[in-house]
C-alpha cells in the first residue's frame, strides 16, 4: 500500500492535517510509526511531519520545565537542567533509539515500552496538544488513559515542575536486558518531604496495566508519614491495588505482582 508523506512548516498545519485524515499518523522519531508501516499496518496511508522548531525547544531555566514533543532522549541527556530526567531517558533503548526517539512519541508507546511516560506521570506533567478543536493542555494521567483516541491530535510539548530536591524524584526500570530491554516493570516516585513527612506523593507504574498508571493506594499509605521502613512497607503492600498486568515474553502477570513491591521498597529505601 503506498504511503503519502506530507511535510509542513508549522505544528499547526501538521495538526490540521492529522485531524482531517483518520489514516494519517505523525512522524517524529519514527521508532513507532515506521515500525507499524514496515509491518504493514493498513490503517496508515499518510505520514505527517513538521519542521517547526518549537517542537525541538527545551525551556528548563525556571522551576517549571517545558520540553517540545520532538525533543529526543539524547537531547534530554545533554541538558544539564534536566538531570532529574536523565535516568528515565537513559533507560530508553540503546544510543540509536535515544538519538531518534522523542518524548512526545513515548506517550504512545505500548507495553513493555513507554518508560519516559511513567516518569512524567509521577511528575504530574501536562501535555499540550493541538487538533481539530484547537490547542489545549491535558493532564498526563487523562492523556494516557485516552491515548488510543488521540490519533487526530498533535502533541506539541510536555511540562512539569522540577522536583524540589535531588532525592524527591526516584526512578527504576526492571528489565532482563540492560540497559535497553523492554520493561518487566517500571517505577517512578515523586515523594517531596515537608517537616520530615511525605507531602504530595505521586507513584507511577509501567507494565502493570495497559497504560502507565498511578499507584493511588500506595500514595495514600505514604502521605503525611515519615519515609521510614514501616511506612515504606505499608505502601509496598498496597502497590498492586488497581493494577492489571498481562502475561508476555518478559514476565507473567503473577511475576510482576510478586516483584513490584520488592523493587518499590528498594527504590524508596535507596537500595540498588
Amino acid at each position: 500500500m503506498p504511503i503519502t508523506v506530507k511535510t509542513f512548516g508549522s505544528a499547526g498545519e501538521a495538526a490540521s492535517a492529522l485531524s482531517s485524515d483518520r489514516s494519517a499518523r505523525y512522524l517524529g522519531g519514527g521508532t513507532l510509526v515506521m515500525r507499524a508501516v514496515n509491518e504493514g499496518d493498513i490503517s496508515i496511508s499518510t505520514v505527517v511531519r513538521a519542521n517547526d522548531q518549537a517542537l525541538q525547544r527545551i525551556d528548563a531555566a525556571g522551576p517549571r520545565v517545558t520540553i517540545g514533543a520532538g525533543v529526543t532522549f539524547a537531547k534530554v541527556l545533554a541538558e544539564r537542567d534536566l538531570a532529574f530526567l536523565h535516568a528515565p531517558a537513559r533507560s530508553i533503548g540503546g544510543p540509536a533509539v535515544r538519538n531518534m526517539g522523542t518524548v512526545g512519541g513515548n506517550l504512545f508507546a505500548p507495553n513493555p515500552y513507554g518508560d519516559f511516560a511513567v516518569a512524567l506521570l509521577a511528575l504530574d506533567a501536562t501535555v499540550a496538544v493541538q487538533g481539530g478543536f484547537g490547542a489545549r493542555d491535558v493532564p498526563i494521567e487523562e492523556f494516557l488513559q485516552s491515548r488510543e483516541r488521540q490519533a487526530g491530535n498533535l502533541v506539541i510539548s510536555l511540562s512539569c515542575q522540577k522536583p524540589i530536591s535531588s532525592d524527591a524524584f526516584r526512578y527504576r526500570k526492571v528489565t532482563r536486558i540492560r540497559p535497553k530491554g523492554g520493561s518487566v516493570i517500571t517505577l517512578a516516585a515523586h515523594v517531596p518531604m515537608s517537616s520530615g513527612r511525605v507531602l504530595g506523593a505521586r507513584l507511577a507504574l509501567g507494565s502493570m496495566a495497559p497504560a502507565p498508571i498511578r499507584a493511588r493506594a500506595a500514595e495514600r499509605a505514604l502521605e503525611g508519614r515519615p519515609l521510614d521502613a514501616s511506612t515504606i512497607t505499608a505502601a509496598a503492600s498496597a502497590i498492586t491495588e488497581g493494577t492489571s498486568p498481562v502475561d508476555d515474553a518478559l514476565g507473567s502477570a503473577w511475576y510482576r505482582r510478586e516483584i513490584v513491591g520488592v523493587h518499590f521498597r528498594r527504590l524508596l529505601s535507596g537500595q540498588e
